[in-house]
């Protein structure tokens, strides 16, 4: 078993597109949260996420609750979040863990914050408000799969 994703409502489907690529490229399953702030549709999703959208256990929940709802879902909930209490680096991550990735406008709202299991943060320089959520995704599913030894 290895971790999944979980996009909250994503804004920018590029940033799916590669989150997607990402998670096919490790053998990770990605859940997307809706709804979208764009057109979610293969045809969109294979342009941003090239050839690699066909490799992804990818499933789609028309709210939060029919995410929560889902079985998939019954898997410890990490958010990765600005409000984040504890470094990403320092986090004991699991197979079961699912990373839950916020909207690149707002985030998350506090009713996800609350049902969440555990809230890591990318420490950032003084003035940096956050990094593209691609390249969190990216740096807290390394640091996870580094710690199960699931990155081979």
């Amino acid at each position: 078993m290895r971790p999944r994703l979980a996009l909250y409502q994503p804004d920018i489907p590029q940033n799916t597109g590669t989150i997607l690529r990402l998670a096919a490229c490790l053998g990770l399953g990605v859940d997307v949260i809706e709804p979208c702030g764009f057109v979610f549709s293969d045809r969109r999703m294979r342009r941003a996420g090239m050839d690699y959208v066909d490799m992804v256990d990818l499933v789609r929940h028309a709210s939060w609750d029919a995410f929560l709802a889902d079985s998939k879902a019954n898997r410890r909930l990490v958010l990765l979040t600005t409000r984040g209490s504890e470094d990403y680096t320092g986090f004991d991550y699991s197979p079961e863990d699912t990373l839950i990735l916020g909207r690149e406008s707002a985030g998350v709202p506090d009713e996800v914050h609350d049902a969440v299991h555990a809230r890591v943060v990318i420490p950032l320089a003084k003035d940096a408000r956050s990094l593209n959520v691609a390249l969190a995704a990216a740096m807290v599913t390394g640091e996870a799969l580094r710690q199960i030894k699931a990155g081979a």
